[in-house]
């Protein structure tokens, strides 16, 4: 129960703000300012006990207590390392972020980005910290994590060796938010050594929520350059790397000394007046800050001579800096992949800057019942999770012929990570994108099955990746579409963030959160017609008018056992007992021949699904298929239902067997009745005073008892 309660409070706090910039998630529960009062009332300084400075924040392999790095690491408070501690000195500047002894170049090449943009850069961290007034070794930051703002607090224990910082550190001696930063991410992503195994794309998206797109050079569309001189004039990250063909390469420099498999942030672009023609220029920080570019344009080129003098002072050309200049053409030929984040991506292709409408959905992949795998499994493809939008409104400057408009959107799926699961464990995900043809129009409850899959729609695949996140921009017609994100495998369990960043707003819905509920009822004439059951029940019932649930079972696996199509155990007594709690009116525990009528007939209905259903003649149902079957049976039921089916009733095989199928039903059923008791107003909404975990019980309760009572154990229940 407290982990729906939990759940419950979390969706009315993020209704009401939380998750935002200006409210984010206190990560691990750890309150800032609450943390901090306690310190100064106690006059000590704060410890994190969520992140002690030792073994376990340092790492775990080349980190680890047996490694090298290890050997002599003490963790310091920088009024021990310093005289004059200060926590920002003369603004935060990427000359504040220089790499220690840790590969997380990418990480400190998305920061140095972010100095340059003093709005961006307040939302990560937070003013008003200093080493002075009210000091209680207590810091904070703020980081974007899969749809939500956190807060990270840290303590100022920094790991040391000889009395220098081992990682992070400033060109100012006594300054100490970088360091404190590259802590608040470490603790964020489990260690220090985590920080080696990330990209730039992402902590791009971290430091800012923005969505990334990845441009392979060797194939650079012919616009590039414009999309990145625009880039750098709105709220964009870019940076850039060398790739590596294989690991001894990392590190490697090239002849105009470039380093391989090292993440450089991009600063600046612009075109520079050079002997009567404009030459394109693309200015790069090396987070190390010397191994600079030594080609054409680089800081003691010739070049600059023919450059007017006040163009040259404008770009800001310094020397071994780690800054410098280099002319765009041999920027494409020596760089290999450009990652651009922006948190309007429209103004990358758009004359006119504003924001892009974003949706954002969480959702899961669940073994066996969500995690269909890739459209190279036809059988389970269509089981992933699924979402419909609407595109209306075509793009200010759409492409193609007037009677044809287009929008444009840029599709992101990310894959969570946590602290429980190892990078080692990245997925292999993707998405498909399919036009909804004219028939299927403004039908957003129906879930795509093999059968639509059939049609010939022709999908825009992303391409699938082991990267936390996939994501690609397209121009598609105005119309209706699907996506379904799936791993490049079925039966691969995960969490995961969609977004859809659109130019105009788009209408977007989960298909699969529609329940339509018609459960089969015999016809009156099909009641008549019934004399070999009225045979059957008499056999049993003798004298006795009235059958138990023990006589169902004789009756129904004598019954099972003569059909030839289906392999089966039988039924237990458990699911006899639930068809009687079903069929029961009058409460006596035992069915009437009326009643049986019914339940007779219910069955054969249940059966010949289970059979058709069940087409290699096994015994049981593959879960994928059950969508299809609770269809057949009239019951098209939500995702999260579809999981309760499958954690209830599936075998390890992922199967569902003969009895625990009619069981299934039968509950479904009883389900149904509950419902619509208690739905007095006919309104198909029904309003209890009790937690969802109570409400839980209770429907199991109506599985094993007679309706009526159930719903006076309700009643009961609200009155108090």
């Amino acid at each position: 129960m407290a982990a729906v309660a939990a759940k419950v409070a979390k969706d009315r706090a993020v209704a009401e703000g939380l998750g935002t910039n200006k409210n984010p998630v206190k990560f691990l529960d750890q309150d800032y300012e609450e943390l901090r009062a306690k310190c100064l009332a106690s006059k000590t300084l704060f410890r994190d006990d969520k992140f002690p400075a030792g073994d376990s924040a340092l790492g775990y392999k080349d980190l680890g207590p047996n490694s090298d790095q290890f050997e002599g690491i003490e963790w310091k408070r920088p009024s021990e390392i310093y005289h004059e501690p200060q926590f920002i000195i003369d603004g935060a500047t990427h000359a504040d972020i220089r790499q220690g002894k840790l590969g997380n170049c990418w990480f400190l090449a998305a920061f140095a980005s972010l100095t340059m943009k003093p709005d961006l850069l307040a939302r990560v961290v937070p003013e008003k910290q200093s080493f002075e007034k009210d000091y209680a070794g207590i810091f904070h930051f703020k980081f974007w994590q899969y749809g939500e703002w956190v807060e990270v607090v840290v303590d100022d224990l920094l790991p040391t060796k000889e009395g220098s910082l081992q990682f992070v550190y400033s060109d100012m001696e006594n300054e100490v938010w970088s360091p404190l930063l590259e802590k608040a991410y470490a603790k964020l992503n489990g260690s220090y050594e985590v920080l080696t195994g990330g990209t730039l794309n992402e902590a791009m998206e971290d430091f800012t929520g923005g969505i990334s797109e990845i441009y392979d050079l060797k194939k650079a569309p012919d616009d590039l350059y414009q999309i990145m001189l625009k880039a750098t004039k709105a709220e964009s990250l870019l940076g850039c790397s060398i790739n590596i063909t294989n690991p001894n390469e990392t590190e490697d420099t090239t002849s105009r000394n470039l380093v391989k498999g090292h993440a450089y942030s991009i600063t600046g672009a612009e075109e520079v007046p050079y002997k009567g023609k404009n030459v394109q220029l693309v200015r790069m920080r090396n987070p190390w800050g010397d191994y600079e570019w030594n080609g054409p344009w680089s800081d003691e080129s010739s070049e600059w001579n023919d450059v007017d003098p006040n163009v040259r002072a404008a770009l800001n050309r310094k020397a071994d800096d780690g800054e410098f200049w280099m002319a765009y053409s041999d920027w494409v030929k020596e760089f290999t992949q450009l990652d651009i984040c922006s948190l309007h991506p429209d103004s990358l292709t758009s004359n006119e800057q504003h924001k892009w409408s974003t949706t954002m959905f969480n959702g899961n992949w669940i073994r066996g019942s969500t995690a269909g795998g890739s459209q190279d499994y036809p059988e389970t493809f269509w089981a992933n999770p699924q979402f419909w939008i609407r595109l209306t409104d075509p793009d200010h400057d759409h492409d193609g012929p007037t009677d044809a408009p287009c929008c444009t959107i840029i599709v992101g799926l990310m894959q969570k990570f946590s602290q429980k699961k190892s990078r080692d464990d990245t997925l292999t995900i993707g998405y498909a994108v399919f036009r909804v043809p004219e028939e299927m129009q403004n039908k957003p409850d129906i879930h795509l099955n093999k059968d639509f899959q059939m049609i010939g729609i022709e999908p825009h695949s992303s391409k699938f990746t082991n990267m936390r996140e996939v994501s690609k921009r397209m121009k598609l017609p105005v119309g209706d579409y699907l996506i379904v994100p799936s791993t490049l495998e079925p039966l691969k369990p995960g969490d995961f963030l969609l977004r859809i960043f659109s130019e105009k707003s788009v209408v977007m819905l989960e298909v699969g959160n529609v329940v339509k509920v018609d459960p089969f009822e015999p016809e009156d004439s099909e009641l008549a017609m019934t004399k070999q059951i009225k045979d059957v029940f008499q056999k049993v019932a003798g004298d006795k008018d009235e059958v138990t649930a023990k006589d169902i079972q004789t009756i129904m696996n004598e019954h099972l056992s003569n059909n030839p199509d289906l392999k089966s155990n039988g039924l237990t007594l458990d699911t006899c007992r639930d068809m009687v709690s079903l069929m029961d009116m009058d409460g006596t525990k035992t069915l009437s021949l009326a009643e049986f009528k019914i339940l007779w007939l219910k069955l054969q209905k249940y059966i010949n699904i289970f059979i058709k259903t069940d087409k290699d003649k096994s015994g049981s149902v593959d879960i994928f298929e059950m969508r299809s079957a609770l269809k057949d049976a009239g019951f098209t039921v939500t995702t999260k239902v579809q999981e309760a089916i499958l954690q209830r009733y599936s075998k390890s095989g992922l199967t569902i067997d003969f009895d625990s199928f009619i069981r299934c039903m039968i509950h479904l059923e009883s389900l149904t009745e509950v419902f619509y008791l208690l739905d007095k107003t006919k309104s198909e909404t029904i309003t209890l005073n009790v937690t969802e975990d109570n409400m839980f019980e209770l429907i199991m309760k109506a599985f094993r008892e007679n309706v009526s009572h159930v719903v006076k154990d309700m009643t009961t229940m609200r009155q108090l």
